[in-house]
């Protein structure tokens, strides 16, 4: 009879008989993937656009208190790293928080997580490659090689800069150059021929090499990532001779909400270890490696994070921070330029190896939401050569480059953590359940379990009586909002707190884990500080998605046979 509930749950008796079964038939993933590979892979993909571009911004909002916004950031990843390594020694196949999700909640709730990790990998894909794009024409200046500015600056920026150099007033360089970039395009009809065409070009050729191979990709990888930290070691060593330390006065001068604004810039670097889950399929071992990988990519990329922001904001003042290319920038500044054109170069090859690792782990979901019945067939197609999801890795090459032509990183960069941090706290939760349900009793890794009986509730208790001690502020404005403007202006804020006070009854009843639990809040207070027109954007891509799940995935899952 057939299951139509939309809570229909996959075991993990079934996901371990259909992948051994794959594997017997010789028509799954190639598995050549060791601990040290998936350590690589994660700091290839955490290590990228964010540490050369990103991190700028942030520093320039947060000032040198930026490097606490990493720590923060790493242990809320901690928490959920933890949780993802529980749930990849349980169910080690393809898939990452998505089959997580359908083995813990149901097929609607992995339906959502699955359609929110493809925009996170996309997005997140489109900011590096519009990233590597910025270094690459920085690059080839340093030769002396002058790149057209209109075929690598978006539309929509080249056409605002142009309109704003109308306008008269004072304006930027950087905006000057691209309302000349407007002004030199030629023209197609009655547009601008106007694109980022390196950012295109570098995901075709990423997309390729991914095709061809999971081996190929891994040896890339590797070299790439020793290339990477052999820069990252020079920067932070020959910087720490030009720190002025009155550069990190005041430490914090915009306060938490100057260094949480940064939130998004700096929790969009973190994401990276999430697709280390999805090569479960490509592990030698993925019960006893991927847990490892994804704690030893996390400790080693915070502790590179925290050193970089401090000499990045002990070199110069952070108020002169907001570039794309901060790295090169400070070292302009303080007039070491050899080092500024190694990292220029350096640049490209290592954000290639961020943009690698993102391009492999979003096909590897379609895929196994087609093998689920979820998307189409195609989806799930093995090269029988190559070993790789052949359509799958098409279809993301196209998904990524196309936007990357037209539009602009600043727009990309808060989009993708919405989805992210949704994705987190359900695999929190996850570990929550399967754990209460006494599913997890033979994983090879476990959160270490700490008892949150009461811990939970006592924290919270602790978190309003601090509230209502030193946050008279706060809690004035809230009252001058009135209940519609709470509503309309704090709901997440109200969530957080009613999601806390939830949990503290949960784990008083249930003698919950404390550390699931503390990753589920954590990544819903760090979803208070994204702004609303983020979620807006993120809710219609749900919406587009549960339109397709209802029309295709819900009839054709394998599930409802």
């Amino acid at each position: 009879m057939a299951n139509n509930s939309l809570f229909r749950r996959k075991t993990i008796e079934q996901i371990l008989q259909a992948s051994h079964e794959r594997n017997e038939a010789s028509g799954g993933l190639a598995k050549v993937l060791g601990v040290r590979d998936l350590t690589s892979f994660g700091i290839a993909a955490i290590i990228g656009a964010g540490i050369f571009s990103t991190i700028g911004l942030a520093s320039f909002n947060g000032g040198p208190a930026v490097s606490l916004l990493f720590v923060f950031t790493a242990i809320a990843c901690v928490f959920t790293a933890l949780c993802y390594a529980q749930f990849a020694s349980t169910v080690p196949v393809s898939g990452s928080a998505y089959t997580y999700a359908y083995v813990a909640f149901g097929e609607l709730f992995a339906w959502i997580i699955g359609w929110a990790l493809i925009l996170e990998y996309a997005v997140s894909n489109m900011v590096v490659a519009i990233s590597w794009s910025e270094y690459f024409t920085s690059m080839l200046s340093g030769f002396g090689v002058n790149f057209p500015e209109y075929l690598s600056i978006d539309y929509g920026t080249a056409a605002k800069a142009q309109a704003e150099l109308l306008a008269g007033g004072a304006v930027s360089d950087a905006t000057r150059a691209a309302a000349e970039a407007y002004a030199q395009a030629p023209m197609l009809g009655d547009l601008r021929l106007i694109i980022n065409l390196p950012a295109g070009l570098i995901t075709v050729l990423v997309t390729a090499l991914v095709y061809t191979g999971i081996k190929e990709s891994r040896t890339a990888s590797n070299a790439l990532v020793v290339l990477k930290l052999a820069v990252i070691g020079v920067v932070i060593v020959v910087g720490a001779f030009y720190i002025k330390p009155e550069n990190w006065s005041p430490f914090a001068p915009n306060g938490m909400t100057g260094v949480l604004s940064g939130v998004a810039s700096v929790f969009f670097a973190f994401i990276g270890f999430d697709s280390i889950s999805t090569t479960a399929e490509e592990c030698k071992n993925p019960q006893r490696d991927l847990p490892r990988a994804m704690l030893y990519c996390l400790l080693i990329c915070t502790v590179l994070y925290v050193l970089i922001t401090l000499v990045l904001t002990g070199m110069v003042n952070y108020k002169e921070l907001n570039v794309n290319d901060p790295l090169s920038y400070v070292f302009e500044k303080v007039g070491v330029d050899f080092i500024a054109g190694v990292i220029s170069v350096s640049a490209v090859v290592a954000i290639t190896s961020a943009l690698l690792v993102y391009q492999l782990g979003q096909p590897r979901i379609w895929m196994t939401m087609s093998r689920d019945g979820l998307l189409w067939k195609r989806f799930s197609n093995i090269h029988p050569r190559f070993h790789t999801p052949s359509f799958a890795t098409i279809v993301t090459g196209f998904v990524v480059a196309v936007p990357s032509l037209f539009l602009n990183m600043r727009f990309f960069v808060d989009l993708t953590s919405v989805g992210t941090f949704f994705a987190f706290i359900l695999v929190c939760g996850g570990i929550l359940y399967l754990d209460a349900k006494g599913l997890t009793r033979q994983s090879k890794f476990r959160v270490p379990y700490v008892n949150g009986k009461f811990l939970v509730g006592a924290a919270f208790l602790v978190a309003v009586a601090a509230v209502f001690l030193y946050g008279q502020e706060t809690l004035r404005a809230w009252g001058d909002l009135g209940l519609a403007g709470i509503a309309e202006n704090k709901a997440l804020t109200v969530i957080f707190w009613l999601t806390w006070a939830s949990l503290s009854i949960l784990s008083f009843q249930h003698d919950f884990s404390l550390l699931p639990v503390m990753g589920i809040l954590t990544n819903l207070y760090l979803m208070t500080q994204l702004g609303v027109s983020n979620w807006l954007i993120f809710v219609v891509w749900l919406l587009i998605g549960l339109v397709i799940y209802f029309a295709y995935g819900r009839r054709h899952s394998k599930l409802a046979v």
